[in-house]
């Protein structure tokens, strides 16, 4: 029976890719029989590839393949579907892939690929033996795969909701101090409150500085010796 996944699977905390990843590649291992080794990568297009392994040998298999652009990994990702290379002894696909699995003694390898919401996972299992590998792809590792990639998707949903719950909380405590730059502004300048807060904004951009540390100093000085820059800035 194929054990149940890790728990810490499931947890948002568990936000770190690299962790996922390696989760992933030793469950993997542990419910694949004839595999002897295992990697994940991630990517979401961008120039970062997080990736892990069960085995430092497997880590130049990966490199390889994320610096040349060829092999299984690549490969699953461009098309979306598994890659398997039954015996890599006859298999001349991707020659220095081929050349690096064979020094470390690994005969087949498959990769899954899995995609959701702009991510692209890639699970790839190893084996000494040739032929080894035909059933992973329907075995528990996809499982596996499929519920780490919705971990990796659901992460960085939350990670952005942090961020966005950070930006709130500055835009809420600095809105009284904004208030206050644009009540001293339609005060100098006799203008509505949407007039004020673009001379603000102007001088924001012009000057460089963020809105709330223009603000900030507007109130400190209560707008004295501004005023010709301020009306300058209205025309």
């Amino acid at each position: 029976m194929a054990p149940l996944p890790d728990p810490d699977l499931l947890r948002p905390e568990s936000a770190l890719p690299g962790r996922r990843l390696s989760e992933l590649a030793e469950q993997a291992v542990r419910c694949t029989p004839a595999c002897c080794g295992a990697s994940a990568t991630v990517t979401d297009g961008g120039d970062e590839h997080p990736a892990a392994v069960t085995h430092p040998d497997l880590a130049g298999l990966v490199s390889v393949q994320l610096r040349s652009g060829e092999g299984p990994i690549p490969a699953a990702e461009q098309r979306g579907t598994p890659v398997d290379s039954k015996d890599l002894l006859r298999d001349e696909r991707w020659p220095e892939y081929r050349a690096m699995a064979l020094d470390s003694g690994v005969r087949s390898s498959v990769t899954l690929p899995f995609q959701r919401a702009g991510l692209t996972v890639t699970l790839s299992l190893f084996s000494f033996r040739p032929d080894a590998l035909d059933d992973a792809r329907h075995g528990p590792a996809q499982a596996l795969g499929d519920l780490a990639t919705a971990g990796l998707v659901r992460d960085r949903h939350y990670r952005a909701a942090l961020s966005e719950l950070d930006q709130m909380g500055t835009a809420l405590r600095t809105r009284p101090v904004v208030d206050q730059a644009c009540g001293i502004i339609m005060h100098v300048l006799n203008c509505e409150a949407d007039a004020a807060f673009a001379v603000l904004r102007r001088i924001s951009q012009t000057t460089n500085r963020k809105l709330a540390d223009v603000a900030a100093a507007l109130v400190e000085t209560k707008g004295r010796g501004l005023e010709r820059e301020l009306v300058s800035l209205a025309r």
